[in-house]
């Protein structure tokens, strides 16, 4: 029998746990008095975790009104309060993929190079054809041969058509011939990967504002999700990222990759709080099951607790 959701998660968290929830439980027994030192102590390890200054520095003083107010606040119960806090900034939108109602659902992949999407789209079809639905993937990401040859071999993998042209052709030329293969073969879900070199660079955001007008003009409302796919080990430099292809991509989702690779797992927090993007699906392992939807008060107690 497999392992169940619960399980999976706590596994690929072992790491982003270790970073933080042990170091809390350590702070815990290191601090019998919730005292001004304790809190001290608390907003450092948070801002070692990839809260940030500013989202650190809330937090701890919005737990200690909560201790004065309580006055003889525990440790525990400043966890409780805690983990309770961090899975309300997490859940304040849906986490849910949006599909289209009928036709083809578009679901677009943004993000630099090495955050993982061409992998993340295979994992997505390879979910949408376990489902029994007809997936073509569309392998916009002309830059760079390897991710063309990447998404070819994951079509073989998980069954689904891959729409591409050679190395160095035009993206919006890639998309266009997708979409119209997309609405010829009656396909479910169209999966656009696209390139993600020199994302501090007008072109390749103007790049992708042109990908996204021709999916429109195709179909129209789609893309149904634009998905920035950032990989949770480059810390606060995935916010940047974020506040970069937000701005020119009108981000629905994220996805966050590579969180079994990382001891500090509030980069998820920080990321979804500041720009007020929901974050979609997790990526927590290696295996074709290990992208997962996302579960707020999961992932925190994932990240909080000692398992």
């Amino acid at each position: 029998m497999g392992e169940s959701f619960l399980a999976r998660l706590n596994r690929g968290l072992a790491r982003a746990r270790a970073g933080l929830g042990e170091r809390l439980a350590n702070l815990l027994q290191g601090h019998p008095a919730v005292d001004d030192e304790f809190f001290d102590d608390l907003e450092e390890l948070l801002i070692q975790s990839d809260l940030g200054m500013n989202l650190s520095a809330t937090l701890v003083d919005e737990l200690r009104a909560y201790a004065k107010k309580e006055r003889r606040a525990s440790g525990e119960e400043i966890t409780r309060r805690l983990e309770s806090r961090l899975t309300e900034l997490l859940d304040g939108q849906s986490h849910a993929l949006q599909l289209a109602p009928q036709g083809v659902s578009v679901i677009l992949l943004a993000g630099v190079n090495g955050s993982g999407k061409t992998t993340t789209a295979g994992k997505l079809a390879w979910r949408f054809t376990q489902a029994g639905r007809r997936v073509i993937m569309c392998a916009a990401d002309t830059f760079r041969a390897a991710a063309i040859d990447q998404l070819v071999i994951w079509g073989e993998r998980v069954g689904a058509q891959v729409v591409h042209h050679q190395e160095g052709a035009d993206p919006a030329a890639v998309v266009f011939d997708a979409v119209s293969a997309a609405l010829a073969r009656k396909a479910d879900v169209l999966i656009v990967d696209t390139a993600g070199r020199l994302h501090t660079k007008s072109n390749l955001m103007q790049e992708l504002a042109k990908v996204t007008r021709v999916i429109g003009k195709g179909i129209p409302g789609a893309p149904h999700e634009t998905l920035l796919v950032v990989d949770a080990t480059t810390g606060m430099n995935g916010l940047e990222q974020a506040r970069i292809f937000q701005e020119a991509t009108g981000v629905t989702g994220l996805v966050l990759t590579k969180l079994d690779g990382t001891a500090r797992g509030g980069i998820v927090v920080t990321i979804s709080h500041s720009l007020h993007i929901p974050v979609k699906l997790i990526g927590v392992g290696e295996q074709v099951d290990d992208l997962q939807d996302f579960d707020a008060g999961a992932f925190v107690s994932a990240i909080l607790r000692p398992h």
